[in-house]
């Protein structure tokens, strides 16, 4: 079972991808971003990339798709929270939308 974060371990994992445009979701230990693409072919092509990679890891966000917009949330429902999982694919989202 993975292990929710320590405050040390958040502030080093979680706090640099605040500063990309990732926020904490209210009422949950999540943290969610908003993406938005040229068009839907872009914002379901970044969908895809990042199903590869969240089945490589088997870790899968919560999200949701209009047209060229792509709202993720990322948590560790085994672990009830945020996890290093959570950082590492918020990381990895980034990178595949050209962040």
């Amino acid at each position: 079972m993975t292990n929710t974060l320590t405050e040390t371990e958040r502030n080093a994992l979680i706090n640099p991808l605040l500063s990309t445009g990732w926020r904490f979701v209210s009422g949950r230990d999540a943290i969610e971003k908003t993406y938005t693409f040229s068009n839907f072919i872009d914002a379901f092509g970044f969908m895809t990339r990042a199903a590869i990679w969240a089945e490589k890891w088997n870790h899968h966000p919560e999200w949701f798709n209009v047209y060229k917009t792509v709202k993720v949330t990322l948590t560790t429902h085994d672990a009830g929270g945020l996890s290093a999982l959570d950082a590492k694919l918020g990381a990895k989202l980034d990178k595949l939308a050209g962040g």
